[in-house]
């Protein structure tokens, strides 16, 4: 089983885990007038089929299965199944508010809990950087929450997409110590068990979750899988990628918290809004036509997260 045996090299996991956790919803970009719900079905598939594959390649996912406990594989399911919740309603965000907006505002409250609920569990690391580093990251989510709101009039703004991010970010922040728990409690799940535990959690829930948004949905009117069934393969190819793509940041940063710590790998991870805000700004426009003073606040937003990084690196280091 891979785990790494050096800061440095889990440092470079947990970067790969940002990159991959910023970017997974252009997959969905790219997908034109496909319902989330809908994308979401495949991309659900993705990550438990990556899951799996890194699990048997990387990591001895079945001798491990066999040496814990129901419980721990309980805590890491049941962290997934809450995580979906949060993560679906993200991928709404991304809809409604777009990338630019949605994550900062989602992941950024998620790492603040994530952060300070795994810390609170296992010890590691210096807990006054990484308390500046979240602070930093309290700020960037302001400022982004600023830019949105000096938005020209003309331009799109939304009360219920920033709804949905919030209660987003509550949920993925609420997932974080019970996988502390589960990697962490006596015979403890090897990081590729806990992914394997998590992302089968997150597809159970979405025969709870996502049926009841086709039925109830945020944006638009209630559908079935007739919708599903006639989309293009290459749709169905996106959802998949989206899912896999997601899940090697969450295998890598889960394989990064064997040496440096659940929180402190969560907290780096959680970087994420960075790359997907310069998705969102740089590939997809979606701050076009804003005006200098929104435009401020989104460059104010890069640097405080930049800090943010800067400086939870620095906690694993100085413990």
């Amino acid at each position: 089983m891979y785990v790494p045996t050096t800061f440095a090299a889990a440092l470079v996991m947990t970067i790969i885990s940002t990159i991959c956790w910023g970017s997974f919803a252009n997959t969905l970009k790219l997908t034109k007038n496909y319902r989330f719900e809908l994308y979401y079905w495949d991309y659900a598939f993705g990550i438990v089929l990556i899951a799996l594959l890194l699990g048997h390649t990387m990591g001895a996912v079945g001798d491990n299965l066999h040496a814990t406990t129901w419980t721990n594989l309980g805590y890491a399911a049941l962290g997934g199944f809450i995580l979906n919740i949060g993560n679906v309603l993200l991928i709404a965000g991304v809809e409604i508010v777009g990338l630019a907006v949605a994550f900062p505002i989602s992941v950024g409250i998620a790492l603040v809990e994530g952060v300070v609920l795994s810390y609170a569990i296992q010890h590691k690391g210096s807990a006054a950087l990484l308390g500046a580093g979240v602070a930093m990251a309290v700020l960037a989510v302001v400022l982004v929450g600023r830019a949105y709101g000096a938005l020209a009039p003309g331009q799109t703004r939304s009360r219920k997409g920033w709804v949905v991010c919030v209660v987003s970010g509550v949920l993925l922040g609420a997932f974080a110590p019970l996988i502390t728990r589960a990697m962490t409690a006596d015979r403890p799940l090897s990081p590729y068990s806990a992914a394997l535990a998590l992302t089968l959690g997150m597809l159970a829930c979405c025969f709870v979750f996502n049926l009841y948004l086709m039925k109830h949905p945020l944006v638009g009117e209630p559908i079935g899988f007739a919708g599903y069934r006639s989309a293009p393969l290459s749709y169905h190819a996106l959802g998949l990628l989206g899912g896999i793509v997601w899940g090697v940041g969450t295998v890598f940063n889960f394989v990064a918290a064997s040496l440096v710590g659940v929180a402190i790998s969560y907290a780096i991870g959680q970087a994420s809004p960075m790359i997907a805000a310069l998705w969102g700004v740089l590939v997809w426009k979606e701050f076009r036509g804003a005006n200098a003073r929104a435009k401020g606040y989104l460059a104010a937003m890069f640097i405080a997260y930049v800090l943010a990084l800067v400086l939870i690196a620095r906690a694993y280091q100085a413990a």
